[in-house]
């Protein structure tokens, strides 16, 4: 796996590249805020060099306000191909949904305490990486907090809306069964009545998952 690191701070920037260094990745190039992002995905792109995944912070220089996703925002557009995780102190209900606003292939918002999670970490670098969702827990928490106040979700029930919510975190319907300890029928029943009541057709193919959340950030 092929990796760009985007974090104004060396430390965190440095540790990021030892982990995923350690674990036989190859971090391309690690830089310290969006310009200098924007310029060296250019320039690998020229190179027909691409990443496959860029891990950038929210906030970076000169302002330390949204630099970090407007230029993952930008990435999306320009290279689909190329997956997206930010990450961020804290949870951004307007970073996140701005940056779930597009395709939902390749994109992940984790917390930075994340990160010291270092298998689920990983695990999330990878999924994006593959073209998969990985979402922090506390960010789907956030994000469908805000919908039930709209009763979006009134037609789901209680196991549904955690259904859902582990979805949403990028886990397979087997990890779903594990963690809810039911059987793997069992989630995949409760993921087609999530499909069925948000009007999710199968002709939706397998964003479905994805698409169940983004429904909810839409409303």
């Amino acid at each position: 796996m092929r990796v760009v690191i985007a974090e104004d701070s060396v430390l965190l920037r440095e540790g990021l590249t030892r982990l995923l260094t350690d674990r036989g990745h190859d971090v391309v190039a690690g830089v310290g805020d969006a310009e200098a992002l924007i310029k060296t995905i250019g320039e690998l792109a020229a190179q027909e060099a691409l990443p496959d995944v860029v891990v950038a912070d929210v906030r970076m220089p000169p302002t330390h306000t949204d630099e970090g996703v407007r230029a993952a925002v930008q990435l999306r557009r320009d290279h689909p191909g190329v997956g997206v995780l930010v990450l961020s102190q804290y949870v951004e209900e307007q970073y996140a949904t701005e940056l779930l606003a597009g395709s939902s292939r390749g994109v992940g918002y984790l917390l930075k305490d994340r990160v010291a999670e270092v298998r689920e970490f990983v695990d999330a670098v990878v999924r994006v990486a593959g073209g998969g969702t990985a979402l922090d827990p506390e960010v789907v928490a956030q994000l469908l907090g805000r919908s039930r106040k709209q009763d979006v979700l009134a037609g789901l029930t209680p196991r549904e809306r955690e259904v859902l919510g582990l979805m949403a975190e990028g886990r397979t319907n087997s990890a779903i069964a594990r963690q809810l300890v039911v059987s793997d029928g069992a989630v995949e029943k409760h993921v087609s009545n999530i499909f069925l009541k948000l009007g999710l057709s199968p002709s939706d193919g397998d964003h479905r998952r994805v698409l169940a959340v983004l429904t909810y950030l839409n409303s």
